[in-house]
């Protein structure tokens, strides 16, 4: 997983007993449709939360005199600090269609900023194979674990094509929801909620977003 570095921060910063989850992400997303109505791309952001911000800019010896200010350098430094993933892992984006899963490339054109405390990327992942018309696309970032909240906070905006929109639908909170949520906050971090028999909360709470065109 891309955040191994930050489990290590995590031990050396907090107590024994954590909660889940530990890395919050304000989510934004492009989605990048072509004139024929075919989702070809997905631009991501990611603006991460102030404390592991902060973890991570202390790790690399950025901001010595903790200003809150990176030079250019230092930000040149941190760019695709967070895409180096592991064969097999999905980049925590799910595109799927009519309730199939389709894949996304490796990032492409990874960019990072600092700003109020903050870091924020954004990466380019193009739909591999034939892609898919896009009206009644969903796609859903999230981590199965749920050591990394994801939610939709950025902007989302559809480009390429003026007659598709998309939405954000927010996940249906229940009580079984709420409970397993507050069971899964008593696990230390080191403990993965599929070893305890905790299901998937990441994909149960995760912010959908779903495509409509109106030619289709």
């Amino acid at each position: 997983m891309k955040y191994a570095l930050a489990t290590v921060f995590c031990l050396a910063f907090t107590p024994p007993l954590g909660a889940h989850p530990h890395i919050f992400v304000d989510t934004g997303l492009e989605v990048i449709i072509d004139a024929q109505g075919r989702l070809t791309h997905l631009r991501i952001t990611w603006a991460y939360d102030e404390f592991y911000s902060l973890l991570v800019t202390e790790d690399r010896g950025l901001d010595p005199d903790y200003d809150g200010v990176l030079t250019e350098a230092e930000i040149a430094s941190l760019n695709g600090f967070d895409m180096q993933w592991i064969e097999g892992f999905n980049g925590d984006t799910v595109l799927q269609k009519e309730g199939a899963e389709l894949a996304l490339s490796a990032p492409q054109e990874i960019e990072t900023t600092f700003a109020e405390g903050r870091i924020v990327t954004t990466h380019l992942r193009a739909v591999e194979g034939t892609p898919p018309k896009a009206s009644g696309a969903v796609i859903k970032p999230y981590d199965p674990t749920y050591y990394t909240a994801y939610e939709i906070k950025g902007r989302v905006t559809v480009t390429g094509n003026d007659a598709c929109r998309a939405r954000v639908k927010m996940p249906n909170i229940t009580a079984d929801l709420r409970a397993l949520q507050a069971d899964l906050s008593e696990l230390d971090m080191q403990t993965d909620p599929k070893d305890v028999g905790l299901p998937n909360l990441g994909e149960a709470l995760a912010n959908e977003v779903v495509v409509t065109c109106e030619s289709s």
